[in-house]
């Protein structure tokens, strides 16, 4: 059986991300393993119940990178809350930033995740 390949963002931008060699258009959340399309364009947009929904690695993660645009917007207070209850660290940054941020997380084995808006 094959391993999985591990996630990799190689470029953002132009709507869209590159990752371990596969173009995603639209917003996405990455894990050391996995990336799936986020059908969000803007964090205003943001559902708690169904982001948190979507996030299928919650018990897997510690941490949750939050890329949110071309610059850092926050994010609704309930979400940093629900995400400390189940012991996830949030950390909200522009979406470069993020993308950045990720690939050094996971390189070292983090338990991380990236929800990332397209720029």
């Amino acid at each position: 059986m094959l391993e999985p390949q591990r996630q990799v963002i190689q470029s953002y931008g132009d709507g869209g991300f590159k990752i371990s060699g596969l173009d995603h258009t639209g917003s996405v959340i990455v894990t050391a393993l996995k990336t799936q399309p986020w059908n969000l364009a803007s964090i205003t947009e943001m559902n708690i119940e169904k982001f948190c929904a979507k996030l299928e690695c919650l018990e897997e993660i510690n941490v949750l990178l939050l890329g949110t645009g071309a610059s850092i917007i926050a994010p609704p207070p309930k979400l940093g809350a629900s995400l400390q209850s189940l012991g996830i660290s949030l950390e909200i940054m522009d979406t470069g930033a993020a993308c950045r941020t990720f690939n050094v997380l996971a390189s070292e084995e983090r338990l991380t995740a990236a929800a990332l808006i397209s720029t």
